[in-house]
């Protein structure tokens, strides 16, 4: 199983990829493999989640798949029974961080705030998610945190678009960024891979 640090460094854009439909989830995939988009993170966030997950390590042996908006240790079983690679939260509790270390799946936790970090690193996590990162401060505030904790790297997703992401991938403490704008909804809904394999690309040379 490839860690946390390799799985950020594998691109600098990580799909926030919500799956409405199971029968788009394959296909999608693909989409974005052709791209150079190789590792995708499939939210918790549909009634097909953990179907897409399991079709897609199945059927798409080259795709790095995780599950994100995991929020409590049952949700974190189901993912791994699913196949989840890695998986992802949009923050962290003291009863998730331990099922999450005893289970030894990769893991991004999500983070806020310096009190964040600090418990994230207390845990054994010095590689996270900043969410909502616009929100919490964005570039300004990573630059804050790489100052104070300089083991830390940081995934931050949230409000961030293929114009903002420069900004934040040129920093120290950032290892990869992740983002919704490679898989806009209304381009799934139709089918039109080929559009989504050239935002792939895009993002796939971002840094």
């Amino acid at each position: 199983m490839p860690s946390i640090d390799s799985i950020l460094a594998a691109g600098p854009v990580i799909p926030v990829i919500v799956i409405q439909k199971l029968e788009t989830a394959v296909d999608l995939a693909r989409a974005l493999v052709a791209g150079g988009v190789k590792v995708l993170e499939v939210t918790l966030r549909t009634p097909v989640a953990l179907s897409a997950i399991q079709a897609i390590r199945e059927a798409v042996p080259e795709a790095i798949v995780g599950a994100g908006t995991i929020t409590t240790p049952a949700e974190l079983d189901r993912a791994i029974a699913a196949g989840s690679q890695f998986g992802v939260s949009p923050g962290a509790t003291p009863a998730l961080l331990s099922a999450v270390v005893d289970s030894r799946l990769p893991f991004l936790p999500g983070a806020m705030t310096p009190s964040d970090v600090m418990l994230r690193r207390d845990a054994g996590f010095t590689a996270m998610k900043l969410f909502p990162a616009q929100q919490a401060g964005g570039v300004g505030m990573l630059k804050a945190l790489g100052s104070v904790f300089a083991d830390v790297r940081f995934c931050p997703t949230g409000g961030i678009d293929v114009n903002s992401a420069p900004q934040f991938l040129a920093l120290p403490n950032v290892a990869c960024v992740g983002g919704s704008w490679i898989v806009p909804p209304d381009l799934v809904a139709a089918g039109r891979w080929s559009e989504i394999t050239e935002l792939a690309v895009a993002a796939s040379q971002l840094r």
